[in-house]
């Protein structure tokens, strides 16, 4: 497909991954995330997770789409603030209301970098993603737990000029590196190069708020190759040391300047925050 003027997809020198050469038995989080989302970007393994999940933790999928429905709300305030460079690491299929949809809503010359570790990301994200004519995207397969790769590629550093504002955007990602592969530290090094007045925001699972749900949903997931840590407090308020928490601080993500009532049933499992570095 031919590239439209504004984007670019890049997999450093390796040739564009092939939907054949993907291994669809093993689940991703991004694609199970798209099965909650009701997205048809997933197959028989995803699914089997994402209803294994549903099946444990009734009001999964509500949580999962107030997740979605924060990183808009997210995006969109910090774009307001004047703020054009946006970095979001672990980006998933792309949906309805991706980040760069919101940014350039706000201001049409927004640009934005993609990031995620799931090859077949890139497919859709090559065939979905596309920006307005003032703006420009990029996408490039990386992973969060090697910022160097991230930060030092060719079409970040075309992209974005750190010694302006960056938003780092990581929503629904942490929660799947494990302690021992030093999230904070990873975290840590996307916003050590950012200068004050750049953002971050991020949501992260916790059981602090329904342990009991938190602990089912967790045995349900963490199977096989998938895996995820609920977080408290404090170890996701780590994340955010050098920032400054906007309004109303790190809350529950669907309590995060909702524009809707909660949907009833919906599981409080995720942190959610915005915090502008100082």
């Amino acid at each position: 497909m031919k590239e439209e003027p504004g984007n670019s997809f890049e997999r450093g020198s390796a040739p564009d991954p092939e939907p054949s050469k993907i291994d669809v038995s093993v689940p991703h989080p991004a694609r199970v995330y798209d099965y909650w989302l009701g997205g048809k970007d997933n197959f028989e393994a995803d699914r089997k997770v994402a209803e294994a999940a549903i099946a444990a933790t009734p009001g999964v999928v509500m949580g999962a789409r107030e997740n979605r429905a924060f990183l808009r709300r997210a995006v969109s305030h910090i774009a307001q603030q004047g703020v054009t460079q946006f970095l979001d690491i672990g980006t998933g299929i792309p949906t309805a209301g991706n980040t760069h949809e919101v940014a350039q809503g706000v201001n049409p010359a927004a640009q934005v970098v993609y990031v995620d570790n799931d090859p077949i990301v890139m497919v859709h994200a090559r065939a979905l993603l596309r920006s307005s004519t003032q703006g420009r995207t990029a996408y490039i397969e990386a992973d969060l737990r090697d910022p160097q790769s991230i930060l030092t590629h060719p079409k970040t550093l075309e992209l974005l000029d750190f010694s302006k504002p960056v938003a780092v955007i990581i929503v629904g990602t942490l929660m799947h590196i494990r302690d021992e592969d030093d999230p904070w530290g990873a975290v840590k090094q996307f916003t050590d190069v950012t200068c004050p007045g750049s953002y971050l925001a991020l949501t992260h699972l916790t059981a602090d708020f329904e342990p009991e749900k938190m602990a089912a949903l967790a045995d349900s997931y963490n199977t096989g190759p998938l895996l995820f840590t609920n977080r408290t407090h404090e170890e996701v308020s780590r994340f955010f040391e050098g920032f400054e928490l906007v309004e109303p601080g790190l809350v529950s993500a669907a309590k995060w300047r909702p524009e809707e009532p909660i949907p009833p049933g919906a599981v409080l499992g995720a942190y959610a925050g915005v915090g502008r570095k100082i």
